[in-house]
């Protein structure tokens, strides 16, 4: 059976715990014909720790709920409803709203997506460039108060500590040095 809906669909949930919730439709597997939705279906998972850096505990996730027991809503008109299929001009086949008779995922929807991008891409690209342009010359300011500073941390007294510090784990060298 091959599932009409995918992943980025907001869908309302018709049966169950959950029912009358929306949410977007994180994964789906068209093989066990159920879907994972954001809010929906919240499971607590009790994890054990697997690494030290892991902390283990109560953690909630959402769980899978079956097709059947969701309905996709639809972007023109607003409305939960089935979904029907039309072919285009080129006979490319796409899914209609069964109550507004619009399209879901055509042209229009694509022109979107793509316009979106290309504005997020634009506004991270002047971000930077003025992030260059202003961070630049106090760039070179700190490169030049730093300078200095490196000169005098290698002085006499850190050689020192390096001497000492061979010494404690008894190289040879260090032997031959501290007689």
């Amino acid at each position: 059976m091959n599932s009409n809906l995918r992943t980025g669909d907001t869908v309302v949930v018709i049966a169950g715990k959950d029912k009358g919730k929306q949410g977007k439709i994180i994964a789906s597997n068209a093989e066990t014909h159920r879907v994972t939705v954001a809010g929906v279906n919240v499971v607590k998972k009790h994890r054990k720790p697997r690494s030290q850096t892991d902390k283990g505990g109560i953690k909630s996730e959402e769980a899978p709920i079956d097709v059947s027991n969701v309905l996709i809503v639809c972007p023109s008109c607003g409305k939960p409803t089935r979904i029907g299929h039309m072919l285009d001009s080129n006979g490319k086949k796409h899914r209609m709203c069964k109550k507004c008779n619009k399209t879901m995922d055509g042209e229009v929807r694509a022109k979107t997506v793509k316009q979106t991008k290309e504005s997020a891409k634009t506004e991270v690209k002047e971000t930077k460039e003025t992030a260059k342009t202003s961070a630049k010359p106090a760039q070179k300011v700190q490169k030049a108060e730093k300078a200095p500073q490196k000169a005098k941390n290698t002085s006499v007294a850190t050689k020192a500590k390096v001497d000492t510090n061979a010494v404690k784990r008894k190289t040879p060298q260090a032997k031959q040095a501290a007689k």
